[in-house]
């Protein structure tokens, strides 16, 4: 099969090593990639933005299936773009990917079908949202409609923080239009889960679940990132815990947009948080996580491809998905000052001694070699028997990559070790 895979960061990475695995692929492509990628698939310098240069790429090359792997070309509907030209496209389709897409829309689906999550209300008008927000209980947490890069979430312990937040979103507009609309949430407090399913209209298949560390420092510190860092499986949360998320959340959002006529097809992520009340809602993503996917889909023994393809044949529920036993810690090398400005083009060695799993999410080549052009520039996965063993392994690996800036947190699973 000759497969095209849309996107150019850590997730894309994982997904081309997850499909190069199968002897069915006979050439892959990445649009763009990264220099990481490139060794893997051969990478075609057009943006996941331009729809009409994939599909004519995608054409020419006769290529057999394209998986799409960022939000926002998923939120534009490339899906629909690339079906409307004949293509087999692995991914929802605009109307679907909508739950991840608008955070207001996502919010409204769950109370309108009784899934749990946190009490909310939503707003476009910022003088109704900011009256709103000073009678709320704090910490109170404020959220951008739209795609924000993982970023247009802000915990506000303060009523000062708060009312900087909301005039950051709706006034000054720090994200874009995707902050026109903004949902004011109450604050969960308990453990967070990832829960990643292979979904098809209603037929839901989990993966393992995971966790990921989305704060930049240390003890959950710092501002939001994209991740610095997951592991999975999570031995701390009761395997009963992680069914009655999947019963009460997960089949009843593929059931409820099944009913909305926006069936969804393609990787479902449910963010969680387990309450003292049970498992509750944080947020949906309408493709695999960033980092989550470095650490779930070495641990899936089965090959992606023939999951992707069963899911577009209808034959997702009869497919035999299996798990390694094992576990992986994905820690995530990080640019000097991300989550905000950082320089890019910086040499990064070392990678040569490395033994462990490297996937490139921020990189590029520069006169022969590697540099760093991202915030987040490289995920290095450990795997083990157990979740301390990938951990070592991870970090012991993690620390034989040098460039300058280096920054990474040093807590990534600790939770579990507990």
């Amino acid at each position: 099969m000759r497969i095209l895979v849309i996107g150019r960061g850590g997730r894309e990475h994982v997904i081309v090593w997850s499909l190069n695995r199968s002897q069915r692929v006979s050439q892959l492509y990445c649009a763009p990639g990264n220099a990481g990628i490139a060794q893997l698939a051969e990478c075609v310098p057009i943006a996941e933005s331009e729809f009409d240069k994939l599909a004519e790429f995608a054409l020419q090359e006769k290529i057999d299936l394209v998986f799409v792997g960022p939000d926002d070309p998923l939120a534009d509907g490339i899906v629909d773009h690339l079906e409307s030209k004949g293509l087999k496209v692995y991914g929802p389709r605009k109307n679907a990917a909508e739950i991840e897409g608008s955070k207001v829309f996502t919010k409204h689906l769950l109370r309108k079908y009784n899934i749990p999550t946190a009490a909310y209300e939503a707003f476009d008008d910022y003088e109704q949202a900011l009256a709103y927000l000073r009678a709320q209980k704090l910490p109170i947490v404020v959220k951008a409609d739209g795609l924000a890069a993982g970023k247009g979430v802000i915990i506000a312990n303060t009523l000062e923080e708060a009312e900087q937040a909301l005039q950051d979103i709706m006034v000054s507009k720090v994200f874009g239009e995707s902050g026109s609309r903004v949902v004011i949430e109450e604050f969960l407090s308990g453990q967070e889960m990832s829960i990643l399913s292979f979904v098809d209209g209603e037929v839901v298949r989990p993966m393992i679940p995971s966790q990921d560390h989305k704060r930049a420092y240390d003890g959950d510190k710092g501002l939001n990132t994209g991740g610095m860092g997951t592991y999975s499986p999570v031995p701390h949360i009761a395997d009963s815990i992680v069914q009655e998320a999947i019963e009460t959340i997960i089949k009843p959002t593929a059931k409820a947009m099944v009913a909305e006529g926006r069936p969804f097809r393609g990787v479902l992520f449910a963010g969680l948080m387990i309450t003292d009340e049970g498992p509750k809602t944080i947020e949906f993503n309408a493709r695999f996580g960033d980092p989550e996917a470095q650490v779930v889909l070495p641990l899936l023994q089965t090959e992606l491809l023939d999951i992707v393809e069963a899911s577009l044949d209808g034959r997702l529920a009869d497919v035999d998905i299996q798990w390694s036993d094992g576990a992986a810690v994905c820690v995530i090398l990080a640019s000097g000052g991300y989550p905000g400005s950082y320089a890019k083009g910086l040499a990064i060695e070392g990678l040569e001694q490395v033994d462990a799993l490297v996937f490139h999410a921020g990189t590029a080549e520069q006169d022969g070699k590697l540099v760093t052009n991202g915030g987040r520039v490289l995920g290095v996965v450990g795997q083990g028997q157990t979740i301390a063993e990938a951990r070592e392994k991870a970090y012991a690996q993690a620390d034989r990559i040098h460039f300058e800036g280096k920054h990474y947190r040093t807590d990534i699973a600790n939770k579990a070790l507990v």
